[in-house]
């Protein structure tokens, strides 16, 4: 996210290598010399990192101090904005390896408040990989050894806000009861004789009901990028939020960062539908009963915060018969998603061996008759 190259990139005092932050150890390493340096933690590190307000945020009234300049340039394929640094002018999309030309301009953003560091080291997330393509069906046995043996993957924070917000709703609807009524039913048994029985059958009395009910949200997780599925980025939850550090440069020595796509008042919409889910919880459970009915549900929203956060993620791309298919590794847990390729030669071998396998039961099926 930061523009100057020396934002990104921190000198080996012993050899003048760039360093990179390693993965799980908190530390910045030279892959040149082996020298290795501490990523110095703030004082005040242990602390909540702080709330900015969305209001001032959504009238362009936050201070100078939280908006930064990014030279980004948007992927033609997957809508991706990757960052660029100064002395870079052409690369490769990390989330679908499409070619990217940077752009001239800058685009003034919202800072990054927090990230989460990378935890999963690279070898580890592409034996994730490994595994994950290895137990998929009828895949092109060239997936997996792109796997083990492919380029180095890419390591990504991808952007995300976070809202909190306090919330109390009146809600009207019914509570239904389940009870039961005896009734005599006509019933026609295997001789087709006819004969009464006594069943029970199941109705529901409704009642009126109305209330309110509160609940303060924290952290309501939006992804803040159009880059990726929603199915890739739902599957790779859940994040530790617990594991926010305040940011720093540092962590992203070595790795990529993506500029948001979904702005601010887009992703409180996304927060909303996200907060009026469990609001509909709580009410039905206000209302108790069997069953419940809601006709209407009125919520006030108010202390409306907001941080802009990054989240780690490994991002490979393989090209198969023409097509771009991508996958995905959770930075913290490993967890992998990823869009799959068919091998039609795999597909068509299993059809025909199948076939013989029935052909060959019916074959032997009618010499026993």
């Amino acid at each position: 996210m930061q523009t100057a190259a020396e934002e990104h990139r921190f000198p080996c005092t012993q050899c003048g290598a760039d360093l990179r932050f390693a993965p799980g150890g908190g530390e910045l390493v030279c892959d040149h010399c082996g020298h290795t340096e501490t990523v110095a933690q703030p004082q005040a590190s242990h602390q909540p990192i702080p709330e900015l307000d969305f209001r001032r945020a959504a009238e362009a009234r936050l201070p100078e101090t939280e908006i930064e300049p990014v030279r980004i340039s948007r992927c033609p394929n997957c809508g991706a904005e990757v960052a660029f640094d100064p002395a870079v002018h052409a690369t490769e999309c990390p989330f679908c390896a499409t070619p990217v030309v940077a752009d001239t301009g800058e685009n003034r953003r919202i800072k990054p408040r927090g990230l989460a560091p990378f935890v999963v080291r690279e070898s580890d997330a592409r034996k994730a990989m490994a595994d994950w393509l290895g137990s998929l069906w009828f895949a092109p046995s060239g997936l997996v050894d792109y796997a083990r043996k492919g380029r180095a993957l890419q390591g990504i924070y991808v952007p995300y806000w976070t809202f909190d917000a306090a919330t109390a709703s009146r809600y009207r609807g019914l509570r239904g009861t389940i009870y039961y009524e005896s009734r005599q039913v006509q019933v026609r048994d295997q001789q087709g004789r006819v004969r009464r029985e006594t069943r029970q059958v199941q109705k529901i009395r409704w009642q009126p009901a109305s209330g309110h009910v509160a609940r303060n949200f924290d952290d309501v997780l939006v992804l803040a990028s159009r880059s990726l599925p929603e199915s890739h980025t739902t599957a790779l939850m859940p994040w530790d939020l617990a594991r926010l550090e305040p940011f720093r440069p540092e962590y992203l020595a070595g790795f990529r960062a993506e500029s948001y796509t979904v702005t601010l008042q887009e992703g409180m919409v996304d927060a909303r539908r996200q907060m009026d889910r469990m609001i509909e919880r709580d009410v039905r459970f206000d209302i108790g009963g069997d069953r419940q009915q809601i006709d209407r549900i009125e919520t006030t929203v108010s202390d409306v915060t907001f941080k802009h956060i990054l989240l780690p993620v490994w991002t490979a791309a393989y090209r198969f018969r023409g097509r771009s298919f991508r996958f995905v590794i959770n930075g913290q847990t490993g967890k992998v998603q990823g869009e799959r390729p068919w091998s039609i030669v795999k597909i068509a071998f299993a059809v025909f061996f199948l076939a013989v396998l029935i052909a060959a039961g019916t074959y032997f099926a009618q010499l026993q008759k």
